[in-house]
């Protein structure tokens, strides 16, 4: 069964610990919370504060995923805000293995983020460092896009190479998430979804979570 993270931003703003607490009681296994700084994409969203606001409502591990340039100036300040996963894109920054270096001796989790138009070859010397891969499954940015298909070969490619190698990194996938597309990519290696709008667009949102989970059962 996958892992599921429901994205926070499509969660209700005025009524954010509420949501969170609702897909706490569903099940759920982490928090994604999507970090924009208006450069890397064209979105602005959240900061470390609403990492640090969320920190002492919910004991789920907080998943955060930095799309900015240059990550390496604020990953410490996430980590101490209460991140306990910190994602970073390839595509961010001219330093990515010293930006993962730093996110762990944060104490955090350390995972890197590739755009659909990143080859997998651009990340296998930083596989034996990362606790999880995340293979974008839409273009970063914006919520309630539509899944990106050829991005199933790239996850079975990751999945292969982890297997071949004996790691235990996980691979999340982000973009366009719903029971049917849930299922492609776990049936291929994916062990972590990020849902955003198909669980909190929903007016049964835990009904939502629990079709994720029986889609890959």
């Amino acid at each position: 069964m996958i892992k599921i993270a429901p994205s926070i931003l499509s969660a209700d703003f005025a009524n954010l610990q509420r949501d969170v607490e609702l897909v706490d009681r569903a099940g759920v296994d982490a928090l994604h919370i999507d970090i924009m700084d208006g450069q890397f994409v064209p979105n602005l969203s959240f900061g470390m504060s609403m990492v640090a606001a969320l920190r002492p409502v919910t004991s789920l591990s907080l998943d955060c995923h930095l799309m900015m340039v240059e990550p390496e100036r604020f990953v410490a300040q996430f980590a101490q805000a209460g991140a306990d996963l910190i994602g970073v894109h390839i595509e961010s920054t001219r330093h990515i293995y010293h930006v993962l270096q730093l996110i762990k001796e944060a104490g955090a989790k350390a995972e890197v983020v590739i755009n659909p138009g990143t080859p997998i070859s651009a990340i296998v010397d930083l596989l034996p460092i990362v606790d999880q891969v995340l293979v974008m499954t839409v273009n970063p940015g914006f919520g309630g896009q539509h899944f990106l298909h050829p991005m199933l070969a790239k996850i079975q490619e990751l999945d292969q190479i982890k297997r071949q190698s004996g790691a235990t990194f996980d691979i999340e996938v982000d973009g366009g998430i719903n029971a049917e597309t849930v299922k492609l990519c776990y049936d291929v290696g994916a062990t972590v979804a990020v849902a955003g709008s198909y669980i909190y667009d929903s007016p049964e949102p835990e009904q939502r979570i629990q079709d994720l989970k029986v889609a890959t059962n």
